[in-house]
Order: structure tokens, then C-alpha cells, then sequence
């Protein structure tokens, strides 16, 4: 028998994506789907540990703590749900659980409360400790599911129930439709799905079905022969033989052309497929995931799209809601992003002011959460040692921050003002809201100057430049401007003899 035995009472979905995890660190688990079956496990071989889920038809975990209490020797119980209360952590902690989780579990999670892991807590300093037993709001779930490695953010029930079938579908072989928004954030899901799946030490291939026509796409999926057409000077292996054994993406499947459908369901059908000028069929082992942002039901109707195929694709349908439906997960996500870029850059720890905070709940988000990641980088960069004011954002490409805010205090009449003022004076007249203070030094001038507005921008420019080691056109998206606007005005810094990159 293995050192650690751990006993799951749960659904099996819920833990089997576990267990090359348990195998390769020598655990061994079970899994019971009742009170009885889990009492005749425990005295047949007593785990060292159970996770047991709070509810599941009749079962309760409140009913296995109560047969806990009639053995000295019960193995401890942690237990889980995805939709818990104070009430019921209290009463699981009073009766003598070891913890209370809400789901999603993890790997580092379980690995953590197995004996030798991390010291365990003796149940009462648990409940001395514990939010849930004083009373408190329920305890927070963990901001991230994780897959091997790989983070999906958020806590809203929307993007919870997507992640639940998401991990109740990543092992097997199914084929996934993974519909929604532009920037939802769907390529993430699929290689989510692949991280959490048997085939994540395969290859991850990603193909975007619209930006190639018909001919080359077809070249691209199932590759060609030497001499098949024009240009074809070698044989060429397709994204599907490039994949095989682990996971192709289809992005945008709804864009490839109706004649290409055909051979992308035969692949589909029967794992076989012949190259562009081929007569060899070839075999693949392929896990195929899709993605798309219309409606494809309306393509279906339009006859743009196989029926046939469409319903091969959506064997496992996945919509991602858009993020303005998503509530809390907007500042958790921004927050996320804001962690992410700061220490990339060498930065220290940035909070939102009230304005920022306001104005990130409040926002629409067409863009959804790739729009959220490029503005949050952007407002990390721009703000420095922060905090992070509204005008970091910059959404609007004609202006500088402290322009046009409404509020920016009016930077730069507030810092005109403050001449004269002596002691009074701010020691930074641009702290509320100009970027130039928060990317660095100011350009000259001493401490409480004012800097003019041209030099401020010239000075903007060069550090973003800096930022992203020359590249004009993550320059321009941090300084929420066009590369056009950036060209424009290096060739006039060039003109006035000024050294730019």
C-alpha cells in the first residue's frame, strides 16, 4: 500500500483529473459515492486523508463527521463545496472537519494538507481562527483554476460553470465549441482544456481559420506534396500531423469556407485525412477544440456553415460570458493583470485610487478582458510607483493624461497655480494625474517646476520607447496613441535635431 491513501466522497468528474498527479507522487486514492461505501473503505484500509464533498443526492459530509465522532481513530475530513455558507463551514468545523474549502480544488491544494506537506491545524485552533466560525462573509474560493501549471481567473458563477465543464470535459476526447466575445478569452480556454487533459505534454496547435483564404488554409490544416501546386518545391506536414498525439485549435472556425468543411469533417469522422496533392491517407490522433464569435446557428441558416459539422464540432458546447457581465471578477482580473505587469517591469506593489476603481466597475469593456490586460499594463507602466489613477488608462488616443479628465484636478493649471506658493507647494505639481512623473524623472527643472507640455510629451514618448525596447507599435498601445501619430512625431524630434529612437 502507498505511504499517503487518500479517500474522496465526490463525483468522480470531480477528482480524476487528480490522479496522474496522486500516481506520480505515490499516493494512492479511492473515490465513494456514499456514506456507506465510504465507512466499509475506511475500515478496509483507512486513508490518510478525506476529501469529501458538502453535498451530493442524499449524502451529506455533516453525516460522516457525525460518524466520525464514534471512532477515536477517524481519518481527518476536509471538506468541499461549490456553493457554500457560514452556516454550513461552521457546523462542518464544530463537528470536526480539518477544513472547509470552496471548489475549485487544486493539486497544490490537496498536496498541501496531506501529513508531512505543511503542518495541520488541530481542529479547535481552527475554529478559533477561522472567518467562517466568528461569524464572518463565507470564505473566499481561490481566485485561480489551474490546469498543469496554467490559471484561469475568476469567481463569478457565470465563468465558474463554464470552468466546471471545462474540467469535467478536459480528459476526455470530445471535441469542444468554445463560443463568445472577441477577447473573452477564448484561446485561453482551449489551451486550459489542454493543460488539464492526458494530452498536456503533447503539442498545442493553433491555426486562425480566418486569416488565410481557402487554398492555403487547406495547405496549412493537411499540408501538401512536393510539386502539388506552384511553390510547393518540398512536401509540407499540416497543422493536424503537427498536432497529432495531442491538441489542435481551430480559431474562428465559423470563417472557413464551406468548401473546406468537408475535409475538416472527414478528420473529424474517421482521424484521417489526404495532403493537397496527396494520394497516401494519413492517420492522426488528433483532440480537436474550436472557436468562434458569432452565432453559428445563424451561419447554419445562412448556409455558411455544415450543419453536419457544426453539430460534430459542438459536441461540448463552452460560451465564455463577456466581462461586463462578470461583476467582481473585473477588479479581481485587474488586479491579477496589474501583479502580473508590475513585476515584470521590476515594479512595486500598485494599488487603484478611488476614481480608478470606480471607473473600472463602470466601464463597458467591448474589448473584454484582452482589452483589460492591454489598459492594465498600460496603467502600470504609466504610473510608476502609483497609485493608479483613472487617467492612466488613457482610452482616448488625441489626449494626454491630466488633459482631459474631467477631474484630473486640472494638473496643469493646479500646477501653474502653485508657483509662488513656497512651502505650500506640492513637491510634484503633475502627482494626481501626468504621466511623465510616474514613467520616471521629470526632464529637467527643479523640484515644484512646471514642465511644458511638449517637452512632457517628448519625454513620454522616449521612456515608453524605452519600455518596450524600440518597438513603436507596443509604444503607441502603451501611450494610446496610433503609429502613425508616433512616426509623425519622431520624424518631427528628428527634424529639430533631437535624438530619438
Amino acid at each position: 500500500m502507498a505511504e499517503k491513501t487518500i479517500l474522496f466522497v465526490a463525483p468522480a468528474q470531480a477528482v480524476t483529473q487528480f490522479f496522474p498527479d496522486f500516481k506520480e507522487a505515490g499516493i494512492a486514492a479511492g473515490i465513494a459515492d456514499s456514506l456507506a461505501s465510504a465507512l466499509a473503505a475506511i475500515r478496509k484500509a483507512p486513508p490518510t486523508l478525506i476529501f469529501s464533498q458538502a453535498k451530493m443526492g442524499v449524502y451529506t459530509a455533516e453525516s460522516l463527521l457525525a460518524e466520525a465522532k464514534n471512532h477515536e481513530a477517524f481519518p481527518p475530513v476536509v471538506v468541499f463545496t461549490d456553493r457554500g455558507t457560514a452556516a454550513e463551514a461552521a457546523r462542518c468545523l464544530e463537528l470536526g472537519a480539518k477544513d472547509y474549502w470552496l471548489e475549485p480544488l487544486s493539486w497544490e491544494k490537496i498536496q498541501a494538507m496531506l501529513p508531512g506537506e505543511s503542518p495541520a491545524r488541530p481542529v479547535a485552533a481552527a475554529l478559533a481562527a477561522s472567518p467562517v466560525a466568528a461569524g464572518a462573509p463565507r470564505p473566499a474560493a481561490q481566485p485561480e483554476a489551474s490546469g498543469k501549471g496554467f490559471a484561469v481567473v475568476g469567481q463569478h458563477p457565470a465563468i465558474r460553470r463554464v470552468l466546471a465543464l471545462a474540467r469535467q470535459v478536459a480528459r476526455s476526447k470530445a471535441t469542444v465549441l468554445i463560443s463568445g466575445e472577441s477577447g473573452t478569452g477564448k484561446e485561453m480556454f482551449a489551451r486550459y482544456l489542454h493543460a488539464s487533459s492526458d494530452r498536456a505534454d503533447g503539442p498545442f496547435v493553433a491555426i486562425n481559420c480566418a486569416a488565410l483564404p481557402e487554398h492555403l488554409l487547406e495547405s496549412e490544416l493537411f499540408g501538401h506534396e512536393k510539386g502539388s501546386f506552384t511553390g510547393a518545391i518540398a512536401r509540407k506536414l499540416g497543422k493536424f500531423e503537427m498536432a497529432s498525439g495531442g491538441t489542435i485549435l481551430l480559431d474562428e472556425i465559423s470563417e472557413m469556407d464551406i468548401g473546406l468543411q468537408a475535409k475538416l469533417l472527414r478528420v473529424l469522422q474517421e482521424s484521417e485525412f489526404d495532403r493537397v496533392g496527396g494520394s497516401e491517407t494519413v492517420h492522426v490522433d488528433v483532440r480537436v477544440l474550436a472557436t468562434t464569435n458569432r452565432r453559428m446557428e445563424e451561419a447554419v441558416a445562412e448556409g455558411k456553415f455544415r450543419q453536419d459539422l457544426y453539430y460534430r464540432l459542438n459536441v461540448i458546447p463552452l460560451k465564455l460570458p463577456p466581462l461586463r457581465e462578470r461583476g467582481d471578477d473585473i477588479p479581481r482580473l485587474a488586479q491579477f493583470f496589474v501583479e502580473k505587469f508590475r513585476k515584470a517591469y521590476g515594479l512595486p506593489p500598485l494599488a487603484f485610487s478611488a476614481d480608478a476603481k470606480e471607473w473600472l466597475v463602470a466601464y463597458d469593456w467591448p474589448g473584454n478582458v484582452r482589452e483589460l490586460q492591454n489598459l492594465m499594463e498600460r496603467a502600470v507602466l504609466l504610473a510608476g510607483d502609483g497609485p493608479i489613477r483613472k487617467s492612466h488608462f488613457l482610452l482616448d488616443p488625441d489626449v494626454w493624461p491630466g488633459e482631459a479628465e474631467e477631474g484630473a484636478d486640472d494638473d496643469l493649471a493646479m500646477a501653474e497655480d502653485a508657483e509662488g506658493l513656497g512651502d505650500d507647494a506640492p513637491a510634484d505639481p503633475f502627482e494626481a494625474g501626468a504621466a511623465v512623473a510616474n514613467l520616471g524623472e521629470a526632464p529637467g527643472g527643479a523640484p515644484g517646476e512646471v514642465v511644458p507640455l511638449d517637452i512632457m510629451e517628448r519625454h513620454m514618448i522616449i521612456k515608453s520607447l524605452d519600455r518596450t525596447e524600440g518597438n513603436r507599435t507596443q509604444a503607441a498601445q502603451l501611450l494610446g496613441i496610433s503609429v502613425r501619430t508616433l512616426r509623425n512625431k519622431l520624424n518631427e524630434y528628428r527634424k529639430l535635431g533631437i535624438d530619438v529612437p
